[in-house]
């Protein structure tokens, strides 16, 4: 699928739990990529710790990350915009 995982974890003590785009940025840092290739998929804190978790995929190209995950992931991850939904419509009864 063009991509490897990581698992990674980050210490905050004392400061509030990072945000997808603070852990995308680390993690282009610490891996040497650029920061579009990366999808968090998931991230939790560890309660009491001062820390957080959590899995990433890391892709060979931006696109190929667009092509391979869902829409609300890269929405996520402020790789795509917002799907519209259509409008449901209602079925009326006929009168007799």
């Amino acid at each position: 699928m063009d991509r490897f995982e990581v698992k990674f974890r980050t210490e905050h003590a004392g400061e509030a739990s990072p945000n997808r785009d603070a852990v995308r940025t680390a993690l282009a840092g610490a891996m040497g990529v650029q920061k579009e290739r990366i999808v968090v998929h998931s991230m939790a804190s560890e309660y009491g710790t001062g820390a957080s978790g959590g899995e990433a995929n890391i892709y060979s190209s931006a696109e190929s990350a667009k092509k391979h995950e869902k829409n609300y992931i890269l929405v996520r991850n402020g790789l795509a915009e917002k799907k519209a939904k259509k409008p449901k419509t209602v079925a009326t009864k006929k009168s007799r």
